[in-house]
């Protein structure tokens, strides 16, 4: 197969993974004089921070994601292809995809990261991620099903297994979807489910850790614990999954719970590519590159994002987190550096500007810091709402996000409950 990319005298850059990182990439090389490429196995670009909306049924799956071919319409020498990358060919400067080989004169990769099972089929098999909007509208699509199919449950042990989901993992996505879920609980089910009894629906958030949010202050940790018990979770602390099947969770000390639904967030490890030097993987399969995002080992190959982990930063010894921020901070600073180069000029190592850190905990409390300043409740879940609006792409999203929260704020009467299945989907619960 060929890639059918127009080959002139530019100078082509090929981004792998149109995440927040490598479209900030492709957003600062655009109409610069480059021949621009990028890659990614969906056709769209997705905003990581609102699944678990689209997961809680805030929101649609069309609010978060955006189209590439609509974003760049318009751009020269810019090209986008839906595949997937398989290998990199260093000697020929080329990758291999599943659509065909395309060469590059720089290579950024900005795949980001997938899910870490730490290697337990049963996880990886029966829980549920929350990584992509695809997993969000699947997850979406099950924790309604449990409570249709709880309605006309006779057995009241399958009943409350049903009614039960556990959150593995106290990191802000295991804290904002049991915060979401809560208000699910608390407001939806006694309109939408009358029939079942809403005290009986548990949310249990496990947590392996002494903590929540383990990379924020403790303060804002006491202040996100405080807020999810208020909305009625129950945290398990200090607790360990060790294994998942047959409808029961078993954690350390030999207990456990049962439960349908057990929504799994707690790790990531970085996507991996044939063709890179095994001396140039780090921790968590992470990319070790330099201070200038220059992947060990190799020539014009570069790394951001998720994907990476920066040697020689004394100030983040063990890697940046993986954050949004530091893949978009990091791609700004990659594609200066690019036109730097070519410019004849030397290049900037990369420098975290940390803009802060927040969590929701539910409609109207969160937690944030800022620099030194800390701080938690309505006015903090103000700032997350304007933080993450700003973020958003494109005006009409921006709108239509925004009247979705107004008018879940006011009274949660939105339409956004629905069960679309695949017919793949469909014949697969027939199987079962």
């Amino acid at each position: 197969m060929r890639a059918n990319i127009r080959r002139n005298l530019l100078h082509r850059i090929v981004i792998v993974g149109g995440g927040l990182g490598g479209l900030k990439m492709a957003m600062s090389l655009r109409n610069k004089g480059y021949q621009v490429v990028l890659i990614d196995k969906n056709n769209y670009n997705q905003f990581p921070p609102l699944i678990y909306q689209v997961a809680s049924s805030g929101i649609e799956p069309s609010n978060v994601s955006f189209p590439f071919r609509r974003i760049f319409q318009g751009c020269e020498n810019f090209f986008f292809r839906m595949g997937e990358v398989l290998a990199i060919d260093e000697q020929e400067k080329a990758i291999k995809t599943t659509f065909g080989t395309v060469h590059y004169n720089d290579l950024v990769l900005a795949a980001g990261a997938t899910t870490n099972f730490f290697g337990n089929a049963h996880f990886e098999h029966n829980t549920l991620p929350m990584k992509t909007v695809d997993d969000a509208i699947h997850l979406r699509n099950t924790i309604l099903e449990r409570l249709e199919a709880a309605e006309t449950e006779d057995n009241p042990e399958r009943r409350q297994a049903l009614m039960n989901i556990v959150i593995v993992g106290g990191g802000p996505s295991g804290v904002e979807i049991a915060g979401a879920l809560a208000e699910m609980k608390r407001t939806i089910l006694p309109r939408d489910y009358a029939d079942l009894d809403a005290s009986k629906m548990h949310i249990y958030l496990i947590n392996a850790g002494d903590r929540l949010l383990s990379a924020m202050d403790k303060t804002s940790s006491a202040k996100a614990e405080k807020g999810l018990e208020e909305l009625g979770v129950e945290i398990m602390s200090g607790c360990m999954a060790l294994d998942y099947a047959n409808g029961q969770l078993l954690l350390k000390d030999h207990a456990s719970i049962a439960s349908e639904t057990v929504i799994w967030v707690s790790g990531i490890k970085a996507n991996t590519i044939e063709g890179i030097p095994a001396t140039s993987i780090g921790r968590g399969g992470r990319i070790v590159v330099d201070r200038f995002n220059r992947v060990k080992g190799m020539t014009d190959v570069y790394a951001i994002g998720d994907q990476c982990l920066i040697e020689g930063d004394a100030a983040y010894p063990h890697g940046h987190p993986q954050l949004a921020q530091v893949a978009i901070q990091q791609a700004a600073n990659v594609a200066h550096n690019l036109e730097r180069q070519q410019e004849g000029k030397p290049m900037r190592p990369f420098n975290y500007n940390n803009l802060g850190v927040m969590a929701t905990i539910g409609r109207k409390k969160a937690v944030v810091e800022i620099g030194k300043l800390k701080f938690g409740g309505f006015f903090a879940w103000l700032l997350w709402l304007v933080v993450h609006l700003r973020s958003i792409l494109g005006v009409r999203n921006k709108t239509i996000v925004l009247l979705n929260w107004m008018w879940s704020y006011l009274n949660y009467k939105q339409s956004l409950r629905l069960i679309f299945k695949s017919k793949e989907e469909q014949q697969e619960d027939l199987a079962l």
